[in-house]
């Protein structure tokens, strides 16, 4: 941080970025907007500051600050939301439907992308996104592979897009589908990318479909940090390939501290209201950086660049939503 925070600058990216996180953060409860998340919304009005070009250049010494250490704060504090022990006690079959739906997406859509020559990073942003949970791992996965705040920026609105395009889809299917709430719920938690998309489609089933979709959506979640360190390994044996130079593995230590939260919230006597009050900061550390990236986006670079990555996520999200309802109808 250095003396960074001694400059008005500073203070001013951290006053703007939390205005636009809080505003996300209560726009997201209004019905229209509930699908598209605190998150997405504050990335939003991030790019809407753009409209004043003084505050943006002013707050430039504060964005870049959010955009990197915020970011990795709400990413540990996000782990209070797991309970391993539910995790667990939800059985082997979760864990497994997890794992499979993940490594399936992950690698679809990357593999689209290379097909549709989408550059790697993004590629592996827009795949993360997909099979994990959203515009979290997309900003997870993102100081793995050194990308560029468009290539990150385009990767969460393509996930954000498509998750809230198949909410609707989901729900609209939930009648011809035939499925118990059980059912439903697993269907939702392993198919759609972002937690709120998996909580507003499964609750669409009732409270039993909402809490399966609950759980089988946080085993995903759980999935974040080994999949980071993979990406991790990836990114380095590419740039080890074409630039011949030994670089440090990028370790996402962050992903450890997630971890570590995510068992103290599990194992820890804490009361609820703590939790709940830990989880909202992490959310709005994670609606600061999603503003300061807002704020540096290149308009022209996502429109140019985004029909690829689109066209393969939507088709990866296509295969996603076929394994969904086939597993959820075999094994539960």
């Amino acid at each position: 941080m250095g003396m960074k925070w001694k400059e008005t600058g500073f203070w001013i990216g951290i006053l703007v970025t939390f205005a636009c996180s809080i505003a996300g953060k209560y726009l997201a409860l209004l019905p229209g907007l509930q699908l598209i998340g605190a998150l997405v919304i504050a990335l939003i009005l991030g790019m809407l500051v753009q409209i004043s070009r003084t505050v943006v250049v002013s707050a430039q010494p504060g964005t870049g600050f959010i955009s990197n250490k915020f970011l990795r704060l709400g990413i540990i504090l996000l782990g209070f939301r797991l309970n391993l022990e539910a995790l667990a006690d939800s059985g082997i079959k979760t864990i497994v439907l997890a794992i499979v739906v993940v490594a399936f997406t992950i690698v679809t859509v990357y593999f689209l992308c290379k097909w549709l020559k989408v550059e790697d990073s993004l590629g592996l942003m827009a795949a993360c996104g997909c099979g994990i949970c959203g515009a979290a791992a997309v900003m997870g996965v993102s100081p793995q592979v050194k990308a560029k705040n468009d290539d990150s920026v385009l990767a969460v609105a393509v996930v954000c897009i498509l998750g809230t395009v198949f909410t609707l889809i989901e729900v609209g299917l939930k009648p011809v589908l035939g499925m118990t709430p059980t059912q439903f719920g697993v269907m939702t938690g392993s198919s759609l990318h972002e937690i709120a998309h998996a909580v507003a489609a499964g609750g669409a089933g009732g409270t039993q479909a909402l809490d399966a979709s609950i759980i089988m959506k946080l085993s995903r979640v759980l999935l974040l940090a080994p999949v980071a360190v993979i990406v991790g390994i990836i990114a380095q044996r590419k740039e080890k390939a074409t630039t011949d130079k030994k670089s440090k593995l990028p370790v996402p230590w962050f992903m450890g501290g997630f971890l570590l939260t995510g068992a103290i919230g599990t194992f820890v006597a804490m009361p609820a209201e703590l939790l709940n009050g830990l989880v909202s900061v992490a959310y709005i550390c994670l609606g600061m950086a999603m503003a300061a990236l807002g704020m540096s986006v290149n308009f022209q670079v996502i429109i140019r660049r985004g029909g690829r990555v689109f066209l393969a996520a939507t088709i990866g999200s296509v295969a996603l939503l076929a394994l969904s309802i086939t597993a959820s109808k075999l094994f539960f």
